[in-house]
């Protein structure tokens, strides 16, 4: 009688190289520069000192909206285009992450796209406010 407890094969996988640790430190040191990058050119300049603060008139608050939308637009934008382009560079070519990357390049580009659609659309909420 023979046995079925031959020994399994030993999975291809080898462990990773000191290059791919490299290269992964440098694309998180690329990451994270680009996020401080977009935090810092997104920040809200020093308020002016007003002497009644709560009395704001509807086009500064819009204008605020505005500044704080298409900052927050552009920076989730400017994050999936870092995400899909890294993807698309370590993909290796892997169909699989080819279409991960893909995906994520096709998000930033509406993300712009609303970034610019926002003024448009913070100027379209004030007119019908303002007209009620």
């Amino acid at each position: 009688m023979t046995s079925n407890l031959a020994p399994r094969p030993r999975s291809p996988r080898r462990p990773p190289s000191a290059a791919v640790y490299h290269r992964r430190r440098a694309v998180l040191l690329l990451f994270v520069s680009v996020l401080l990058l977009v935090f810092a050119a997104t920040r809200a300049p020093a308020a002016t000192a007003d002497p009644h603060p709560a009395v704001m008139d509807l086009s500064k608050v819009a204008d605020n909206i505005t500044g704080w939308v298409v900052g927050i637009l552009a920076a989730v934008a400017t994050m999936f285009l870092t995400i899909g382009g890294l993807r698309y560079v370590m993909a290796g070519g892997d169909a699989g992450e080819v279409e991960k990357a893909k995906s994520s390049l096709k998000s930033a580009m509406y993300g712009y796209g609303l970034a610019m659609l926002a003024p448009a659309v913070v100027q379209v909420l004030q007119t019908i406010v303002t007209k009620s």
